[in-house]
């Protein structure tokens, strides 16, 4: 039976109550059974009288959706209001008001349900004549296994409750809490609590049950006084959390995590932080199965894919993950074999007319099957025309009939095996292409490694040959580029690493490449004649040629984006080919003398600096909070396009974050010239050895935003002798004490105990350490100057005008555009303003259905909830296209209250053609007059700029001359010529 509803229409308003709003007597009575014996000593024959004038007052809970006594812990002002009478119980204030922002139950996170389903705006949950974000879960959610709480899966709790004869009908959360303790604690119900595991390994929690004090293990765990007293499961180690990462103990500490774990699966999960001893969760996440589990949603994050994991008893550890090289190189040659008999009903069509795109020499001596598995994984990859020739090397087997499986195939036999080198070269008095790709008979090729390879080629006259990355068949590197040691011999760079580190996936000139995949101008072999008799039958013979190349002035690239898998010492034989580098190894070394005296010895820990060929290009090491995406907005647009230039101009650059990496690898390189190692898998505390690794490599370090200068003058200072002598430049980005003092007038608070000079001073403190100061602004390169440093210059933005076309009559709504890293922060509290103190104006001069778009990437511990309940307002996160954002919008706001330096926004919008209203300090900021580039308001007066919203959204005339007028200032500010100049000077004046 179910009692009357507390949440009454009365006080609420006509939507129905929720089902967490009554009084459940049935299960009130089951959960206080005293309640009985208490009802007849004071002679009340109802329950729900009963509740009303005793039970709430005793912290009694009114049904299994909402726990007094967990509401009263949780919240301390709604204890202390119990305490001074202004309530009676936690539930009438959360009836009253909690039920907005406030969790009911330790088991629902509301806060936590609404960042998760941002399209849950109050307006859309009104609509519904839903309350809440837990009215919602309990109405719809559960039937779509949504997520409420971390600790509870509903799909998981679903299945538990089935194998106990519990139907899914009705909520599965309250079937779940109505379960004795020993049914609650008999399995899991998500992938991050064991409560069997955690009753055997603390039995005193199993008598505090008893006693009464808890009714589950999961609820002890998310309740008890001691949190980091214990661990959730055998997968995780509190303990070793702790011991292990010392950088999270000040949070800890401070009260800012309730333990470990929580920090864990906040962060440390997704950070590949290391759960327990012997468990290396990044080298797990980084499998290409998991990582497509999680994009796809199967798992919520890499701890709970390898709990499941180890829990249906698949293979988790990482050396153990891949089959043995002699058991992949098995497989790789039984897979070519089993691709014979369907080549031979289907041959593989190599016909063209007219002039090819490429000729490919393979030579091959018997081992049809791979020769066939080659030649069909060219085919497949490049559907261009091809001139494939095939030197037949003296082979004994199928190979003879090859043209019955190859249509098309220029075939050139020899009776004996005359090895790779004279074959190569009876082929290229063949080739008809103005690229000729060597190719091995032992590889796969994989996806667009032939077009990519071309478009590399072509890309520069100066470029004579282009290589791959290598993988061998157990997914490790057989090289990135190979290095050519003083001694003459060879290193394949990277070799066994995992293919997808940083050090691997950048585009750079090298001493030579594997002639496994090696394409090479035709003219420029021609004039060598090929590679070198000397070298006959094999080995070296492509490292003599890419030398002889780099010596006509020519360039060797290596390009991560032609990748191919190699069966390594497939087509000859490991002894054999071993006593051939053996010979040749020493008649390249006499042959090229000159050219190696001043390669590096032959030591791996000189890797770093031989992994380039020799040249005289500057290296940079570019330092930023994160790695500057153009999405995460904030200055990060202006770190990339600094390091977009630098690439430009010429210069070997590094980017290296403070902070983890937030995206997968994959997402990264896109955002950067190919030509720029992302350091993706490293943060500050990797910076000492990351640094003493690449001891003497640096030219100039650049470090991005003061607050980092300041994080690394310790480390820099202690590992001096491995850095750049005289090459640092502090780029500040902004000037954060101006942005400090504004917040705190604006916002009426202390600007504390130090003076505007004196905050200033102690900012710029650590730019002692630096050649060169840069500053955004001639203000702030003026703040500088007042502190005592007059090595400072200025550098902006990058931008050129690209105005967008569509019309004034075709545009609709407002667009707000910049990230939101944090709450309070300057983007943050506009927007906040924004919805407060201008929209309630707007409201007034704009019909209803124009809305206010707010776009942009948004930290992960930002609640956007907030802004859910302005009908105007429509949050849709960060976007990839933003020219078609700001195509569809009408007018551009920037509702800035306090800020430093210039506004990356406020330029790009004027770029694309989309006049802005601002407020007078981002109008100053940019120099650009109020009524003439765009129109400004005070923060001090949201009528005003609500009123320049309006007018800019109703007056067609002034909507042009305000766009007009600053497209020309974007094009005088932010010229992307001026800008490579000045970067160029400062750059040319740091590096000796």
């Amino acid at each position: 039976m179910t009692g009357p509803m507390l949440f009454t229409e009365e006080t609420q308003g006509a939507v129905s109550a929720p089902i967490w709003a009554h009084l459940d007597e049935e299960w009130y009575v089951r959960r206080y059974p005293e309640v009985s014996e208490w009802m007849r000593d004071h002679g009340i024959e109802s329950v729900s009288t009963f509740y009303e004038e005793i039970g709430q007052r005793y912290g009694h809970s009114p049904n299994p959706y909402f726990d007094e006594d967990w509401y009263r812990q949780a919240y301390p002002d709604v204890y202390r209001d119990i305490c001074a009478n202004r309530v009676r119980s936690a539930f009438e204030h959360y009836c009253r008001e909690g039920y907005i922002d406030r969790s009911p139950h330790w088991l629902f996170d509301e806060k936590g349900y609404r960042r998760r389903y941002p399209d849950l705006t109050d307006a859309i949950l009104s609509a519904a004549g839903l309350r809440n974000g837990f009215d919602h879960y309990l109405s719809v959610g559960e039937k779509h296994s949504y997520r409420g709480h971390l600790f509870f899966d509903v799909d998981m709790a679903r299945t538990y409750l089935a194998t106990m004869g519990i139907s899914g009908e009705g909520s599965v959360l309250g079937a779940y809490l109505g379960l004795s303790s020993a049914q609650a604690d008999a399995g899991r119900v998500s992938w991050y609590f064991d409560p069997v595991w955690y009753l055997q390994t603390y039995p005193e929690v199993a008598r505090e049950i008893e006693d009464g004090q808890y009714v589950s293990a999961l609820h002890h765990y998310l309740t008890n006084g001691s949190p980091r007293h214990y661990s959730p499961q055998e997968f995780f180690s509190e303990n070793h959390y702790g011991e292990t990462h010392a950088d999270v103990l000040p949070s800890l500490e401070q009260g800012t995590f309730r333990n470990g774990y929580e920090h864990f699966l906040n962060f440390g999960s997704h950070e590949g932080r290391s759960p327990r001893g012997g468990t290396d969760l990044a080298a797990y996440s980084r499998r290409p199965a998991v990582r497509a589990d999680l994009k796809h949603g199967l798992a919520h994050d890499p701890f709970a894919h390898f709990v499941a994991a180890c829990l249906a008893g698949a293979s988790v550890d990482i050396a153990d993950s891949m089959p043995s090289e002699s058991q992949t190189r098995r497989l790789f040659v039984q897979e070519a074999e089993a691709l014979l008999p369907a080549i031979r009903r289907r041959p593989l069509d190599f016909r063209y007319e007219g002039r090819p795109d490429v000729s490919v020499i393979l030579v091959a001596h018997d081992k049809i099957a791979l020769t066939i598995q080659a030649i069909a994984s060219l085919r497949q990859n490049y559907a261009g025309s091809i001139d494939l020739i095939l030197v037949d090397s003296g082979s004994h087997d199928r190979t003879h009939q090859i043209d019955e499986w190859v249509l098309g195939v220029t075939l050139i036999r020899f009776d004996g095996n005359v090895g790779f080198l004279a074959g190569c070269n009876a082929a290229l008095q063949r080739v008809k292409a103005s690229a000729v790709l060597y190719l091995n008979n032992d590889v796969r090729l994989y996806p667009n490694a032939v077009s990519n390879s071309l478009k590399r080629l072509s890309s520069d006259k100066a470029i004579g040959a282009v290589g791959a990355k290598i993988v061998r068949t157990n997914m490790r590197l057989q090289e990135a580029g190979s290095i050519i040691w003083r001694d003459g011999a060879t290193y394949g760079y990277r070799r066994e690493d995992d293919p997808n580190i940083a050090e691997a996936n950048f585009v750079r000139n090298v001493d030579y490449c594997s002639a496994a995949y090696l394409i090479v101008r035709t003219e420029l072999l021609q004039q060598l004649d090929g590679f070198d008799e000397q070298y006959r039958p094999a080995y070296f013979e492509d490292t003599d040629l890419c030398l002889r190349i780099v010596e006509q002035g020519m360039r060797v690239v290596y390009d991560p984006s032609v990748m191919i898998e190699h069966l390594e010492f497939g087509s000859s034989g490991t002894a054999r080919s071993q006593a051939m580098i053996k010979a040749n190894h020493r008649l390249f070394g006499l042959v090229h003398q000159d050219y190696l005296r001043p390669q590096q010895p032959a030591h791996v820990r000189n890797a770093v600096l031989a992994r380039e060929q020799r040249s005289d290009r500057k290296r940079i090491l570019f330092i930023e909070d994160r790695l500057p995406l153009r999405a995460l907005g904030s200055g990060y647009v202006r770190s990339n396009d600094i390091i977009r230039t630098m690439s430009a101009l010429g210069y070997l650059v590094t980017v290296y974050p403070v902070l983890p990496r937030e995206v997968e690898a994959a997402d990264l390189y896109w955002d950067f010239p190919d030509d720029v190692e992302v350091i993706d898998d490293r943060s500050l505390a990797d910076f000492p050895s990351f640094i003493a690794e690449r001891a003497g490599y640096y030219d100039l370090i650049w470090i991005g935003r003061t607050h980092n200068m300041t994080r690394l003058l310790p480390i820099m200072n202690e590992e001096g002798r491995h850095l750049p002598t005289n090459g640092a430049i502090l780029d500040t980005e902004v000037i954060a004490t101006p942005r400090a003092f504004e917040r705190a007038r604006v916002l009426h608070l202390s600007s504390g105990p130090l003076t505007f000079d004196e905050s200033l001073q102690k900012e710029l403190d650590c730019a002692h350490y630096c050649q060169q100061i840069i500053a955004v602004t001639p203000s702030d390169a003026a703040l500088v100057a007042r502190v005592g440093y007059h090595n400072v210059a200025v550098l902006g933005h990058c931008l050129e005008a690209s105005p967008s076309p569509r019309a004034f009559q075709e545009r609709r709504d407002i667009l707000v555009l910049g990230a939101i890293h944090d709450e309070g922060s300057p983007n943050h509290d506009g927007l906040m303003w924004l919805a407060n103190d201008v929209l309630p104006f707007l409201d007034r001069l704009l019909p209803d259905g124009i809305l206010v778009t707010v776009a942009g990437y948004v930290g992960s511990d930002v609640d956007m909830r907030v802004f859910s309940k302005y009908p105007r307002i429509r949050c849709i996160g960060a976007q990839d296209d933003l020219a078609k954002l700001y195509d569809r919008h009408r007018v551009f706001v920037a509702p800035t209250r306090f800020a430093g330096g210039v506004p990356y926004k406020v330029h790009e919008a004027a770029s694309f053609g989309l006049p802005v209203a601002t407020t007078s300090l981002i109008a100053g900021q940019v120099d650009w007059k109020d009524g003439q580039s765009l129109l400004a308001a005070d923060s001090a007066d949201p009528e005003g700029f609500a009123r320049n919203i309006a007018r800019l959204y109703g007056d067609a005339e002034l909507w042009k001359n305000i766009r007009e007028n600053a497209l020309a200032a974007v094009a005088k500010d932010c010229d992307p010529v001026v800008f490579r100049a000045r970067l160029e000077r400062i750059l040319q004046s740091s590096i000796a």
